[in-house]
């Protein structure tokens, strides 16, 4: 996981000699300690949010007695209001130096503190309102997040250190689900509970952040700068000027052709991309398990993602990452089916949970490592806001529809649609990135 920091050395392992006032080459871990520390603090928040994600669904429709298309309104919050503050996320962590952990600090506190008001909201409305915050607090932290992990990182390896983080953050997202279940079998009010643990554990996952993420990300180089000769004379030069990006700037990285092909691509699959909460509903009718089963199914996917979320960043470091994002998606089409298929039981929704698991390790950190290629240093924050703002928005819109074409034709006829509409995507954007792939270098600076 790591590569030992080493000096140059000459033919015969010896040390070379160096001028007295150069500093020591050092080679930079492959997955550096800022991924590690911002690995921790995404694992202990996922515990937090899945905890909540698990119960929700089940919840909403049988607790509180919602439609299809009232829990499709509420799954639209999660992935669509969060994308709406995405971008200002992203643009006032590139304001200013170094804001992207303070940045990334205020959307993991806003978070926490929603959570010990789900308790108290019993209605669609009150609901609504404690999600969209919740949300918003998850669109804040997410671009200036992955924006930390590029910055930390080589270019080259960009790919792998997403895939460690994305593996930590599952692991989360593994337990979330377990704790949920055994807060509801030790509990008499068993969803008030769940949501006041979660509480707690999103509170321990801020004061992780504030105490063991640095707030200085070196900027990333593959090139090793030579040693002057003793006798060279370091020529003087003055720093060139430098303002902050302003939003128009952000902005006008979509004129680079290849981070708009990303962000259409991106959400042009988006828009054919069921949630996990119905996927999940779909499969406990579909596998007519117990209701009290229901909050292990992320479990499946979890595992899944967890095991190939690493294998599947280092295989897209060396081939490449947008086919593999491509990829992932004709791997959730194959579950699609499986789904709409005859063949049902524990067996079927076990294969269902694992090509689930493997559309996430193909397509989440990959995109973000593909992005990060893409866009300047300097407008890392706002390049994945882009990117993610344009996926979020697609997926609310799928929400919505999904939930009203569930609640029309009923779930199987809905998926049947959702998958041939996800079929039309992969084709189009495969046609969209047909040409050239991301590069491993540094992009330079243009200016909008």
């Amino acid at each position: 996981m790591y590569l030992a920091d080493s000096r140059s050395t000459d033919a015969r392992g010896t040390r070379a000699a160096a001028a007295p006032d150069t500093p020591p080459v050092r080679r930079r871990a492959v997955v550096p300690s800022t991924v590690l520390a911002l690995g921790a603090v995404s694992l202990i928040t996922d515990v937090s949010s899945e905890m909540v994600t698990a119960v929700l669904p089940l919840y909403v429709v049988a607790g509180l007695g919602l439609s299809p298309l009232g829990f499709g309104l509420l799954d639209g919050i999660n992935n669509g209001v969060g994308a709406l503050v995405r971008l200002a996320g992203g643009h006032l962590a590139d304001r200013g130096g170094h804001r992207h952990k303070l940045v990334a600090g205020l959307g993991y506190g806003l978070s926490a503190l929603c959570k010990p008001l789900l308790p108290l909201a019993h209605t669609l409305p009150v609901l609504g309102a404690v999600l969209a915050v919740d949300r918003t607090g998850k669109g804040l932290r997410t671009a200036p997040r992955d924006a930390m992990i590029s910055l930390a990182t080589e270019p080259a390896h960009r790919g792998r250190a997403f895939g460690v983080h994305r593996a930590m953050d599952t692991t989360g997202a593994l337990l979330g689900p377990l704790v949920a279940f055994a807060v509801l079998r030790a509990t008499v009010d068993g969803y008030d509970a769940v949501f006041t643990v979660s509480a707690c554990v999103a509170a321990l996952g801020v004061l992780v952040l504030v105490l063991f993420v640095p707030r200085h990300n070196a900027a990333p180089t593959d090139a090793v700068r030579p040693s002057p000769a003793p006798d060279a004379v370091r020529p003087s030069r003055s720093p060139e000027p430098s303002r902050p990006p302003a939003l128009r700037d952000a902005l006008g990285l979509l004129r680079r052709p290849e981070l708009r092909r990303l962000t259409v691509c991106a959400a042009l699959l988006g828009l054919t991309t069921v949630s996990d909460s119905f996927l999940y509903l779909l499969l406990q009718r579909e596998g007519d398990l117990p209701a009290h089963l229901f909050p292990l199914l992320p479990l499946g996917t979890a595992a899944s993602f967890l095991l190939l979320a690493v294998p599947l960043g280092a295989l897209a470091d060396r081939v490449s990452r947008r086919r593999l994002f491509l990829a992932g998606h004709g791997v959730l089409l194959l579950g699609y089916g499986l789904v709409l298929s005859p063949w049902h039981g524990v067996p079927a929704v076990l294969a269902v949970l694992v090509l689930h698991g493997t559309f996430y390790a193909a397509t989440d950190g990959v995109l973000a490592a593909a992005t990060a290629s893409v866009v300047p240093d300097r407008h890392q924050g706002a390049g994945q806001a882009l990117v993610g703002t344009g996926q979020a928005l697609a997926r609310f819109g799928c929400s919505l529809a999904f939930g009203a074409a569930w609640s029309l034709w009923g779930g199987r006829t809905a998926l049947a649609v959702a998958a041939a509409g996800l079929a039309v995507s992969a084709a189009a954007a495969a046609f969209l990135l047909r040409t050239g792939d991301e590069t491993a270098a540094t992009v330079p600076e243009v200016r909008a």
